[in-house]
C-alpha cells in the first residue's frame, strides 16, 4: 500500500505558472493561503474556487494530481464541519433536540470554514507541483537573505526546507513498504481491535525513525565529502530574475486579495 504524497513531486510542463520566478510563486502562494482566512461569505468562497480553477488550468497540471492532494483532508474537513455544526449557536435555530442545537450560523460555518481550507491546499499543491525543490530553495534563500544581517542563518534554513521537500516522498515510500511488510507478517494496521491497531503502529514508527536516522547520517557524510560549508557565499547557475509575467501575477494576486477582503 503506497502512500500517495504529492508534496515535493514536481510536474514538468510549459505553462505560464511554471515560467514565473519562484519568488513570485512563493509570495503569491503564501498570500492566497493567508487570504483563505478572510473568506467569510459564499461569494468569497465562489471567488476563491474560481481563482483556483483558473490557476489549475493555467498551470496545465492534471486535475487528478491536484485532487489527490485534497483526498487526505476529507476526514479532517468532515470533523471540522461537525464541530462547527454542533458548537456554533448564532443565527436562527433550525433543529433543537436536548443538548443538540443546529443553527443557521452553524450550518454556514460547517460548509464555509471547511471548504475554504481546500483553496489553501490547492494553492500549496500548485506551488510544489510547478516549482522544483532547488528553485524553491533559491527563492527562500533570496527572500531570507536580508535577515542574515541580523544573524538569522538564512541559507541554512533554506537548505533545511529543500531537504525536507526532497525526503518527504522518500519517507512516504518507505512507510508504505514497511506497512506492506507488516501486513505480510500478519500485523496489518486495518485488522483487529482499536488497541491492536494502535500497537501495530509502533513497529512502523520505530522502523521509519531508524530509516530517517540512516538517511540523515548518509546525507551528513555526503555533505562532508563535498566540503559543504553553510555560511559560504555561492552563486547560482540560473540567476533569479523578475519579468513582466511576475508583475501580472502580483497584480492579479493583489486584485484577488482586495476582492476577498471586500466580499468578507
Amino acid at each position: 500500500m503506497a502512500l500517495r504524497i504529492t508534496m515535493g513531486q514536481y510536474y514538468p510542463a510549459d505553462s505560464p505558472i511554471h515560467r514565473l520566478d519562484p519568488r513570485t510563486k512563493l509570495l503569491c502562494g503564501l498570500a492566497v493561503m493567508v487570504l483563505v482566512f478572510f473568506i467569510r461569505s459564499p461569494w468569497g468562497l465562489a471567488l476563491g474556487y474560481a481563482a483556483m480553477t483558473g490557476a489549475v488550468i493555467a498551470s496545465r497540471v492534471p486535475l487528478s494530481k491536484v485532487a489527490r492532494a485534497v483526498q487526505p483532508l476529507v476526514v479532517m474537513l468532515l470533523v471540522l464541519s461537525v464541530f462547527n455544526l454542533l458548537f456554533r449557536r448564532d443565527g436562527d435555530v433550525l433543529l433543537s433536540a436536548g443538548p443538540l442545537v443546529v443553527t443557521t450560523g452553524g450550518v454556514q460555518a460547517a460548509f464555509l470554514f471547511s471548504l475554504r481550507l481546500v483553496i489553501g491546499v490547492v494553492a500549496a499543491t500548485l506551488l510544489l507541483l510547478t516549482t522544483t525543490p532547488t528553485r524553491l530553495t533559491d527563492a527562500c534563500d533570496a527572500l531570507l537573505a536580508p535577515l542574515a544581517r541580523i544573524g538569522l542563518p538564512a541559507h541554512e534554513l533554506a537548505m533545511v526546507f529543500s531537504l525536507m521537500l526532497r525526503f518527504i516522498p522518500t519517507l512516504a515510500d518507505e512507510a508504505g513498504a514497511i506497512m506492506d511488510a507488516q501486513a505480510s507478517r500478519g500485523g496489518a494496521l486495518s485488522e483487529g481491535s482499536l488497541v491492536q491497531r494502535v500497537k501495530a503502529v509502533v513497529p512502523v514508527v520505530v522502523a521509519l525513525l531508524a530509516s530517517s536516522v540512516r538517511h540523515a547520517n548518509g546525507l551528513s557524510r555526503a555533505l562532508d565529502a563535498r566540503c559543504y560549508e553553510g555560511g559560504a557565499a555561492r552563486g547560482h547557475w540560473h540567476p533569479l530574475r523578475f519579468g513582466w509575467q511576475d508583475g501580472v501575477a502580483f497584480l492579479l494576486t493583489a486584485l484577488y486579495g482586495a476582492a476577498i477582503v471586500l466580499l468578507g
